[in-house]
């Protein structure tokens, strides 16, 4: 690989992060290239960039991003990389997933926004809500006692009527 494939390479992938609000290391020894290509569309359909790049242009990238600093430590061995723009939990869920039927598959490290966390943090974080869940039970929430007043007014209004009904009955006997 010349000097302007590596830097055509650096360019590319410092892009990709600095678009990214999540990215993602994961160690990827041992899994087959059939089950990287499923692993690939499966994180496509959420929006998701997976990519094999070797650790060195990848810290070049990463040096001239200026971001993400701590992931520096983890670039050793056959490492994938998972770069989110849309949902940020949205690879620790489908890596979990990965990691829970292969036991080979797994996550080195990732950033969520800017915020790290180690590997040993899968669990947790496949459990986090996107932002989208998130923003929906925020809306419920408050819509909740909106739908709790109209509720109640209906209620009265009903008993009213009952009422009333009631009267015209007791009047008509």
């Amino acid at each position: 690989m010349n000097k302007n494939e590596k830097s055509e390479i650096i360019s590319e992938v410092r892009e990709l992060i600095d678009g990214s609000s999540a990215l993602y290391l994961t160690n990827y020894s041992g899994i087959p290239v059939s089950e990287i290509t499923t692993l690939r569309n499966e994180l496509r359909k959420e929006g998701v960039t997976y990519k094999v790049i070797k650790n060195t242009l990848f810290e070049s990238a990463l040096k001239e991003s200026g971001k993400y600093e701590k992931l520096g430590d983890y670039l050793t061995g056959m490492t994938g990389y998972a770069f989110a723009s849309g949902n940020p939990v949205a690879p620790a869920k489908i890596i979990k997933k990965y990691f829970e039927a292969s036991k080979k598959f797994e996550l080195k490290a990732c950033y969520i926004e800017s915020q790290f966390y180690d590997g040993s943090r899968l669990s947790e974080l496949a459990t986090l809500s996107s932002k989208e869940e998130i923003i929906a039970g925020i809306l419920g929430s408050l819509n909740s006692p909106a739908s709790g007043i109209v509720g109640t007014i209906n209620a009265v209004f009903r008993d009213l009527v009952n009422v009333v009904d009631q009267i015209s009955q007791r009047e008509a006997a």
